[in-house]
């Protein structure tokens, strides 16, 4: 390349130090270099070769020039000052954050650390990759650095950005200035955290430290994804702000969940609960709900509870509710919970569709003059139908009048299909609620159906099972449990309910321990479900049906007199809470279910460990459920609903008007003009929820002068 000769570089950057020449004007005399004048140098050719091989979208081609006269300074703080030497090497251009290009450096070829850089008073950087908002971008030093890095991150996620400032006193100054635009990553070696950590707290970035440093290790073959694994992962902005507290309101805190009710660790039931909540990642709440609806389902079927009074008994079957986020678990746990069961039924399936085959074929063989009494002799084979994800009301009392199932569950994860049906929407709404009831306690409901139900000659059943197990989302279940007619026609006070913390922004992929765990080869699991199929699958003695085809109950005995004596004490303790000013004064049908509850709760855990009585033990574990049940209902109640939280609302109102606005702080004064909803604006709202959100380290509020303004946490503002 022939250089250009008409004008003077030194004379430019003098000029430029009289203000008369802008960066474009300064660096216009040298060409981009050319490849061949690239290749002397190591890390510039690597990066040809990435651009060629690759087809990386690098942009080091039109940021490197080829240096035929020496280069000064244009900062002004060395007027004149020629960096002799310069000439032959590169030019790197260097851009600020918002990808402008404004500085240079001279680098001579292979050279490590020696870099001239014209204007040291600007943070700039030369950066290799597309500086996508998108994308990753990280802060290193030096050329060679940058381009292993980039070299090693761009194989996974072409549009990475890497920045080199090209001077090590210039680092913190660069790292600054690109976090004003997003989060930086940047890495350091583990003896120079405390330095890291005292130096740049505050600053919009996280640092990975490593024992050997991170370009070392990547040098030597390492893979990235092992050295982040192993590194200790710092966010710096954090550091700068103390503990994250909670506003929420007291009372919205989902109730302690009684863990204990389930037995004493290495027992069977107990251990299963600790597997669940661990492979699902779910709130004990969450898994105990799952566990009670497959007991339920499975053993309604075998036995009934007993009354603490005389000598009655009542179905075992269960109704749940509980409240969760789409993606809160339910389903995940559910296929931990009800494997068994799901097995089960696959199986049956095949049964029942080979035999329906069968009996079709024998039915089209039979002759027409026969074919009437065959029918008598030959009915239809039943179908076995023990749960179902999805359904309706009605289809579920036909099927029981059909004889289709006596031992039935609903268990979905979409409680809209049940509160929000028509079943209980429409006319029929109060008839189906008082069926669904008589079945709950006494196992039988009486239907008169209209002339069009030729096919279904009876109008009652006796001796049915029908457990419900639902979880549905807060604008499905808050309407519901509002609902006047569900309240008071009965249905609700019968249910067993859990409204448990949202696990989201907690939940774990990335450790080896759940990498590698195999809940297939967990021995609590096995045991769970193993016993599970040994209910489903009984023995000819512990047959449930007797010959004739219908239900054979045990009756669930107590243990004891003093078994009796603790389900009769806690029905009069929740009794004596009724009385005017008593804690579950509001709550008159609920609580006159709760001994119910408890006595089915007992009965299910005792049959599932083979016990055929109920102890005193028996009955405090399990009314340590049914209390949580109605301190949940209760909270549900009391607790401000969705949205009614004014600090959460104001603080959700910030996040969202800095997103719009690609802003960090904002002025005092233009939220309190701006905030929807207008409510929030009255100025000793205003000031005690800000107090409120400053006390719980959401925000800060800066006074410079009589300015006021408002800057919220970073880790608030990273983009979802």
């Amino acid at each position: 390349m022939t250089p250009k000769t008409q004008t003077n570089t030194h004379e430019k950057a003098r000029g430029d130090d009289t203000g008369g020449l802008t960066f474009a004007e300064y660096i216009a005399d040298f060409d981009n270099a050319t490849v061949e004048q690239r290749a002397p140098d190591a890390s510039l050719g690597q990066l040809d070769s990435l651009h060629d091989d690759l087809e990386l979208p690098t942009n080091h081609i039109n940021n490197t020039r080829y240096l035929h006269a020496d280069i000064s300074s244009h900062s002004g703080n060395s007027k004149g000052d020629n960096a002799l030497g310069t000439k032959g090497g590169y030019g790197l251009i260097m851009l600020n954050n918002k990808a402008e290009p404004v500085n240079i450096a001279a680098h001579m070829p292979n050279a490590e650390n020696t870099h001239f850089i014209a204007d040291t008073t600007q943070a700039s950087a030369y950066t290799i990759g597309s500086m996508s908002h998108d994308s990753d971008w990280w802060l290193v030093t030096t050329l060679s650095d940058a381009v292993t890095l980039y070299t090693v991150l761009a194989i996974d996620d072409p549009n990475v950005t890497v920045l080199a400032c090209l001077n090590h006193s210039l680092f913190d100054k660069t790292l600054r200035h690109f976090a004003e635009i997003k989060t930086i990553k940047i890495t350091d070696t583990a003896e120079y955290r405390n330095a890291i950590e005292k130096r740049l707290s505050g600053v919009n970035a996280v640092c990975y430290f490593t024992v050997d440093t991170m370009i070392n290790r990547l040098n030597d073959g390492e893979l990235m994804s092992n050295v982040i694994a192993n590194a200790q992962t710092i966010d710096l902005a954090a550091l700068a702000w103390s503990t994250l507290g909670d506003i929420s309101d007291p009372d919205s805190k989902d109730t302690p969940y009684p863990v204990e009710a389930w037995g004493n660790e290495g027992t069977i039931l107990r251990d299963a609960l600790t597997a669940l909540t661990y492979f699902s990642q779910v709130t004990p709440a969450m898994a105990g709900q799952c566990i009670l609806g497959a007991l339920s389902t499975i053993i309604q079927q075998y036995v009934n509870a007993p009354y603490a009074l005389g000598n009655k008994f009542m179905p075992v079957s269960l109704f749940l509710l509980t409240e969760g986020e789409s993606g809160s678990g339910k389903s995940r746990t559910v296929d931990f919970s009800h494997k068994a069961l799901i097995e089960y039924q696959s199986e049956k399936r095949k049964t029942d569709r080979q035999a329906s085959d069968e009996w079709k074929a024998a039915k089209a063989s039979t002759p027409k003059a026969d074919l009437e009494l065959w029918l008598l002799e030959n009915p239809p084979p039943k179908k076995t139908i023990i749960f179902a994800k999805s359904g309706t009301i009605q289809g579920f009392l036909d099927n029981m009048l059909m004889g289709n199932t006596n031992n039935v569950a609903w268990s979905t994860a979409e409680a809209a299909l049940f509160l929000s049906g028509h079943s209980m929407t429409n006319e029929n709404a109060s008839s189906n609620m008082a069926q669904l009831c008589d079945i709950w306690s006494g196992g039988s409901f009486d239907r008169l159906l209209s002339p069009r139900y030729n096919t279904i000659d009876e109008t009652g059943c006796e001796e049915v099972r029908f457990t419900l197990d639902l979880q549905g989302q807060p604008p499905i279940i808050e309407p519901a449990l509002n609902n006047e007619i569900m309240n008071g026609q009965g249905i609700l006070p019968r249910f067993l309910f859990a409204f448990p913390d949202n696990m989201n922004g907690k939940l774990v992929y990335n450790t080896p321990e759940r990498m590698d765990a195999q809940p297939d080869r967990d021995q609590r699991l096995i045991a769970y479900h193993q016993r599970c199929n040994d209910l489903l699958k009984p023995s000819p003695a512990n047959e449930p049906f007797d010959e004739q085809g219908k239900p054979k109950r045990f009756n669930m005995p107590f243990e004891n007199r003093q078994a009796r004596q603790a389900l009769a004490d806690y029905q009069t303790y929740k009794e004596s809470q009724l009385c005017k000013g008593g804690k579950l004064e509001k709550y008159a049908g609920y609580t006159k279910r709760l001994h119910e509850n408890t006595s089915r709760i007992a009965t299910i855990m005792a049959f599932f460990d083979g016990r055929r009585f109920i102890s005193a033990s028996d009955i405090n574990r399990a009314s340590k459920l049914a209390d949580y049940s109605i301190s949940e209902r209760i909270r549900y109640t009391d607790k401000p609903q969705v949205g009614d939280n004014d600090a959460q609302k104001l603080l959700n109102w910030l996040i969202k008007y800095c997103h719009k606005t690609s802003a960090k702080q904002l002025a005092y004064s233009t939220v309190q003009s701006k905030v929807i909803p207008k409510a929030l604006r009255f100025k000793s709202t205003f000031d005690l929820l800000i107090e409120v959100l400053e006390s719980e380290n959401y925000i800060k509020v800066k006074v410079s002068g009589r300015a006021r303004t408002i800057q919220l946490r970073p880790e608030l503002l990273v983009a979802k």
